[in-house]
């Protein structure tokens, strides 16, 4: 991009923007623009980096005591999340946050086993524990669908405790999957080439059947059993799902993508319908990556066929919702250089040339919320394509251009952005040696692709 067109867009940024400084009034804005919508989509630009995370905590606690938001849905398994949910509505053994989140041991452990969300987890219970009697409690819940095993664990030990005989039954159509050793990648293998039967006539059958006896098992003694029938139906469409997305691993990436973030803007829908059963509608602060959040229409994921989370909560809720994006300019974040490898702290190369992210940079304010749907130049020129940056559990700065840059209409993607210029790596709960002495890279590293 030459020089004047960057310093024009840097000046229209620079001229629309809301600096934050850490000051308690920083989000009003953005607080003026969720206005009285039930959903506020707070992004991330990487699966590890300490400013993303402690700012949502932020403008979620705002939300929830000032917007009376109440559920908090993150990109995480069903069953772990749920175990966080007991905690912070009083209703677990856990001693503590850390003990709660001890579910959370499945790779990226470091994405919600993290300083941050072990302080907002006792925010939440805190503020669950100061709500008049009767008074409805901020839940804290999953949307995504890796947790195939451990969702058929929790559905045959609902049932066990509800109805044994319909707890036999679940074991005998779950049996499908025992001979894969909790592997579920093998399974979805072996299904696809005709190796293995598939699992799924039981997983559907089984989903059903607990659907229809929904009203005698979910009613039989209030609420609690209402919860807690809640949370094994959505483990059962869980399994469902899971069992499909796993098939889908091997007919493409836009075929794996959709479902899985189908099931996740499903999963959301059911959590909504049944907070809202018994009260006010409920509003909901959901928490994942730009890449799910953003809406995929404006990007070239959308080109290519994806939809997003973000995309299908826009088009059921229109304004209703705000989708808010997180971007970062350098600094440091936590992540693998390989799936199933520890984490490391890792630098951030300086975002590349003609991004979002670098012309963020050039407006020179370090960190800044600027409203998307606001008209004006700085609008008009953040609709245009551009490279933005999206780091997720894996972040290889060697290919950082094929693999970590897409191209989006920003303006059209979110309803506003947050930049934090300079961020550093998110501290997991137990850091490996590796992470505590860090990643840099040398000082040879190219400055190209």
């Amino acid at each position: 991009m030459a020089e004047a067109k960057v310093a024009k867009v840097a000046e229209a940024v620079r001229r629309a923007a809301r600096p934050l400084e850490g000051a308690g009034a920083d989000y009003d804005s953005l607080l003026g623009l969720v206005g009285a919508a039930r959903f506020a989509l707070l992004g991330e630009a990487s699966h590890g980096t300490h400013e993303f995370y402690a700012e949502r905590a932020e403008i979620t606690k705002r939300l929830i005591t000032e917007k009376d938001f109440t559920a908090v849905a993150v990109e995480a398994d069903w069953p772990d999340a749920y175990r966080v949910n007991r905690y912070v509505r009083g209703e677990s053994d856990d001693r503590d946050a850390r003990e709660a989140l001890g579910g959370f041991r499945r790779f990226p452990v470091w994405m919600w086993r993290n300083t941050v969300v072990v302080e907002f987890v006792e925010w939440l219970r805190a503020h669950n524990e100061a709500l008049p009697a009767g008074a409805h409690k901020v839940g804290f819940y999953g949307l995504d669908l890796y947790s195939l095993y451990a969702s058929i664990e929790a559905v045959l030990g609902y049932l066990e405790k509800v109805d044994p005989e319909a707890a036999r039954r679940a074991r005998s159509r779950y049996s499908c999957f025992e001979h894969f050793g909790e592997d579920a990648q093998s399974y979805a293998y072996a299904a696809a080439y005709g190796a293995a039967e598939s699992c799924e006539p039981g997983v559907v059958e089984q989903l059903v059947e607990l659907r229809r006896r929904a009203t005698e098992l979910a009613n039989r003694d209030g609420r609690v059993e209402r919860d807690e029938f809640f949370y094994a139906e959505q483990n059962a469409r869980l399994v469902r799902n899971a069992e499909e997305y796993y098939r889908s691993m091997f007919r493409g990436r836009v075929s794996s993508w959709n479902m899985r973030d189908g099931h996740m803007a499903e999963t959301l829908d059911a959590l909504v319908t049944h907070l809202s059963a018994e009260g006010p509608a409920a509003k909901v602060a959901v928490w994942e990556h730009n890449s799910h959040l953003g809406d995929a229409r404006a990007t070239e994921m959308g080109e290519g066929g994806e939809w997003n989370v973000g995309q299908l909560v826009r088009e059921r809720y229109a304004r209703d919702c705000v989708l808010v994006g997180f971007t970062t300019y350098t600094g440091t974040v936590t992540a693998s250089s390989d799936w199933d490898e520890p984490g490391r702290r890792k630098r951030v190369r300086p975002a590349l040339e003609g991004s979002y992210e670098a012309l963020f940079h050039e407006a020179g304010l370090g960190r800044f919320v600027l409203d998307l749907r606001a008209e004006g130049p700085a609008r008009d020129l953040l609709a245009r394509p551009r490279l933005e940056r999206a780091i997720g559990v894996i972040y290889r700065p060697e290919t950082e251009r094929q693999s970590h840059y897409f191209r989006a209409r920003l303006a059209e993607q979110f309803d506003a952005v947050l930049h934090f210029d300079e961020t550093r790596a998110v501290e997991p709960l137990e850091p490996a040696a590796r992470w505590t002495a860090g990643e840099e890279p040398p000082e040879t590293y190219p400055s190209g692709f």
